[in-house]
C-alpha cells in the first residue's frame, strides 16, 4: 500500500473533475434540484478513480525500458540517446518520460511525452551535446503513465544508472579524417578541405577521377589508352608531426560553452588521426606553468588511442604559461626536424613580445605553427552601428584590439613563422587545412 501511494500521481483532469463536482455542491445551495446531480457526480468520479487505479495498478501488466548509450560521448558533438520502451498493457497508456540526465547538463525540466498502444513496443531518441570532457553519471528512468481515463499516473522507477565517460570529439576526428583521405575535394554542404598536392615520389599512373588535379595528366599515357590517365604520387612518410597545448589560463576563455582549451583538444585528436593516416608520426606535450603529458612521435597502431586517453585527462591551469620551459623539455622529446602546432592565445602585441623570442628559437629548428583564436564577440562588436558617443568609443576600442590581432599575425610572418589565427568553431578545418598544406609543399 505504502508503493501504490508513493506513486500514485494525480493529473489535472482529476482535479478538475473533483473541482467541477465541488461546483455542483455550491450551486445546489441555491438550486436545489442539483443536488442529487452533484451526488450522482461524486459517486462517478469516485467509481471512475478507482477503476482507474485498479487498471493503472494492475501487477499483471508491466512497462518495460531499456537505455542505450553510447560507449563514449563525444565531446561538443550531439550524441544520441535511444530509450526502448515495452507495454504488456491491454489497453492504451499516456505516458511521460523523465530521463535523469548528467548533472553536468543543467537540464532538470527533461521530458518526453508520447502514447502508446496496447501491447506494442516504441523507440524514442534524443540528443546531448557535452562541452566538459569527464565523467557523465545517467540514474534513473521515471515513466509516468496513465490509463484513458486519466485521473492518475503511477511512476514506473527504472535503475538504468550507468556511468559514460566523455572524450575528445571521436566523431569530429573520424569526420575530418574521412575528408582528408577521400578522393573528393569538398563535400556537400560542408567547407572545402584542401586535398594532398604532389609530393615528391612516383607511385603509378590510374584512371582519371573526379577530383584529381588536371596538372598531373599523363598525356602519352592517355594517347595510348584513350582516356584520360594521370600521375600518382606517393605521400613522404614517416614525418613528425607534433601538437604542443597551452593548458594555462589564456586558454580558458569560454566560446559556446567549451573552453579554448577543448577546442585545441578536439583539433590535436583530428590532426593526429590524419597524420597516421598519411603515415606520419603523431606527438604530444601538453605545458602551463609545468611539463604536462609528454607523448614521443610514433607511428603504432596505439598511438591514437594513447594520444586519446592523454587528451581526456587534460585539465586546464589558472597559472601563466613557461614557454621557457617549454623550449627546453621540447629539445630534450623532439629528435630531428618536426612539424609544431602550437594552440595557444594571445589577446595582445605585449605578450606576444614575451614569447616571441623562444618562439623564434623553435621555429629556427622545427617548422612551427602557431594556432591562436580570434575573439569572435569583440569581432561582431567592432562592426555593429554605433548610435551615441559611448557606442562609438567602445566600438573603436573592438576595433583596435581586432587590428592588434592582425598585427600579431603580421610580426610573427615576419620572423617567418607560420600562423593560423582563427574563430573557435573553424579551428579543426584551419589547422587541418595548414598540415595538408605544408605537406603538399614539402615543407616539412
Amino acid at each position: 500500500m505504502l508503493n501504490v501511494i508513493k506513486n500514485t500521481y494525480l493529473t489535472n483532469r482529476f482535479f478538475m473533475g473533483l473541482g467541477g463536482t465541488a461546483v455542483l455542491f455550491a450551486l445546489s445551495f441555491g438550486i436545489p434540484i442539483l443536488f442529487p446531480v452533484a451526488q450522482t457526480a461524486l459517486a462517478l468520479f469516485g467509481l471512475f478513480f478507482v477503476a482507474d487505479l485498479a487498471i493503472t495498478f494492475n501487477p499483471s501488466f508491466v512497462l518495460s525500458c531499456k537505455r542505450k548509450l553510447p560507449k563514449v560521448l563525444s565531446l561538443s558533438d550531439e550524441n544520441t540517446v535511444n530509450l526502448e520502451l515495452d507495454s504488456s498493457f491491454n489497453i492504451p497508456l499516456k505516458l511521460e518520460v523523465v530521463d535523469e540526465l548528467p548533472i553536468q547538463f543543467q537540464d532538470r525540466d527533461f521530458n518526453v511525452e508520447l502514447s502508446l498502444k496496447p501491447r506494442e513496443k516504441r523507440s524514442i531518441s534524443y540528443s546531448v551535446r557535452p562541452v566538459e570532457r569527464g565523467e557523465y553519471h545517467f540514474n534513473n528512468v521515471n515513466i509516468f503513465a496513465s490509463s484513458p481515463i486519466g485521473l492518475v499516473q503511477k511512476r514506473h522507477v527504472k535503475e538504468l544508472k550507468k556511468t559514460v565517460p566523455v572524450y575528445p570529439s571521436i566523431l569530429q576526428m573520424e569526420h575530418f579524417g574521412l575528408m582528408a583521405v577521400s578522393k573528393v575535394s569538398s563535400f556537400e554542404g560542408i567547407k572545402k578541405i584542401r586535398r594532398l598536392g604532389h609530393s615528391y615520389e612516383f607511385e603509378q599512373i590510374k584512371n582519371y577521377v573526379k577530383g584529381d588535379d588536371y596538372r598531373s595528366i599523363n598525356w602519352k599515357a592517355t594517347g595510348r589508352k584513350n582516356q584520360i590517365m594521370v600521375n600518382q604520387y606517393e605521400d613522404e612518410r614517416a614525418q613528425q608531426v607534433y601538437l604542443m597545448i597551452d593548458k594555462s589560463r589564456v586558454m580558458h576563455m569560454p566560446f559556446e560553452g567549451m573552453s579554448l582549451c577543448d577546442y585545441a583538444i578536439n583539433s590535436s585528436l583530428a590532426i593526429a588521426n590524419i597524420a597516421l593516416h598519411k603515415h606520419d608520426k603523431a606527438g604530444l606535450i601538453t605545458f602551463s606553468d609545468k611539463i604536462g603529458t609528454t607523448i614521443r612521435a610514433e607511428r603504432t597502431p596505439a598511438q591514437l588511442r594513447k594520444i586519446l586517453n592523454a587528451l581526456y585527462n587534460e585539465k586546464e591551469r589558472n597559472l601563466e604559461a613557461n614557454y621557457e620551459l617549454l623550449y627546453r623539455s621540447s629539445r630534450n622529446i623532439i629528435k630531428g626536424r618536426s612539424l609544431v602546432f602550437l594552440f595557444t592565445n594571445f589577446e595582445s602585441m605585449y605578450a606576444l613580445e614575451r614569447m616571441l623570442p623562444i618562439l623564434r628559437k623553435m621555429n629556427s629548428l622545427h617548422l612551427l605553427v602557431v594556432v591562436f583564436f580570434e575573439n569572435t564577440e569583440i569581432t561582431e562588436f567592432s562592426t555593429t552601428k554605433s548610435e551615441d558617443l559611448e557606442g562609438i568609443y567602445y566600438q573603436t576600442v573592438a576595433q583596435q584590439y581586432v587590428a592588434e590581432k592582425q598585427q600579431i599575425v603580421q610580426k610573427l610572418r615576419q620572423h617567418k613563422i607560420q600562423t593560423i589565427l582563427t574563430q573557435p568553431q573553424d579551428l579543426s578545418l584551419n589547422t587541418i587545412n595548414k598540415y595538408l598544406e605544408l605537406k603538399a609543399r614539402g615543407m616539412i
